[in-house]
């Protein structure tokens, strides 16, 4: 607790795209109340004014890719009681986990004119990888609702009540017709976590999993519907591998995928 008896709040950035943090901003209205009930205690993408730790609740977002953010997080944590885990990258290494199966050394000299100045780490890593996690927020950006409801019920010492079912739930709820059962469509909703009000079903297009897995999903099951569907094996390997390329489910499914496709 700070000296005015408030919960630090620390929102801490790794890398990124800010993205997630920008959804803590959007809250707008509902931001000025959970100011009021919090010190930010760290918070760049909002205000300079730093105070020390320890924090009660610390939000982190983005992936390990250099040594110094590797230990980095480690002192993020034992200067946090809590920690949440914000968005993609946070929770699953993010579209930079693409380096994870390539040579990372070809990418920077690819995208770099001076790449002996840069240094990185071979792979691109969630926080969980490193550090003790209590709870996962997922999403490409989060849902900044979703983000309230984390930060309050862990101000108010409860489980946060976020659905770990998937967008096909949502489809259904709001009676979205199955894009891929009516037009053929490519879609991830069956394996993807809940969070999006199913967007892009709502427009006749496939879910992107930008939520990430859902809870128990069964990748194999969709990825042998969708080679049924004439869905060539290259393709249903680039959609596992987006948003939250580093995500287990989603990993061991494109791997397995593009094992057997190379075997051909």
């Amino acid at each position: 607790m700070s000296e005015s008896g408030k919960p630090k709040l620390a929102v801490w950035k790794f890398a990124s795209c800010d993205g997630c943090q920008l959804s803590l901003l959007d809250l707008e209205d509902e931001l000025l109340a959970l100011a009021g009930a919090v010190e930010l205690a760290e918070f760049r993408e909002a205000t300079s004014s730093v105070v020390d730790g320890p924090y009660d609740l610390s939000l982190v977002e983005g992936s390990i890719t250099t040594a110094h953010d590797a230990e980095r997080i480690q002192e993020v944590r034992r200067a946090s009681k809590a920690l949440v885990t914000i968005g993609a990258c946070a929770t699953s290494g993010g579209i930079q986990a693409l380096r994870n199966f390539a040579d990372v050394r070809e990418f920077v000299a690819a995208v770099y004119a001076s790449p002996e100045y840069i240094s990185t780490l071979e792979t691109s890593t969630p926080i969980a990888a490193h550090v003790r996690v209590d709870f996962e927020l997922h999403g490409c950006p989060i849902n900044k609702r979703q983000l309230l409801e984390v930060v309050t019920a862990f101000l108010h010492g409860r489980k946060p009540g976020i659905p770990s079912t998937s967008v096909c739930t949502q489809c259904k709820a709001r009676g979205i017709v199955c894009v891929t059962v009516a037009h053929g469509t490519p879609c991830l909703g069956p394996v993807t976590h809940a969070g999006c009000g199913a967007l892009c079903p709502t427009y006749q297009r496939g879910c992107y999993g930008c939520f990430g897995p859902a809870e128990d999903p069964n990748p194999a099951s969709l990825s042998s519907q969708l080679d049924r569907l004439g869905v060539e094996r290259v393709d249903l390997v680039r959609m596992l591998r987006s948003f939250n390329t580093e995500a287990e489910p989603f990993r061991d499914e494109s791997a397995r995928l593009d094992d057997n496709r190379r075997s051909r």
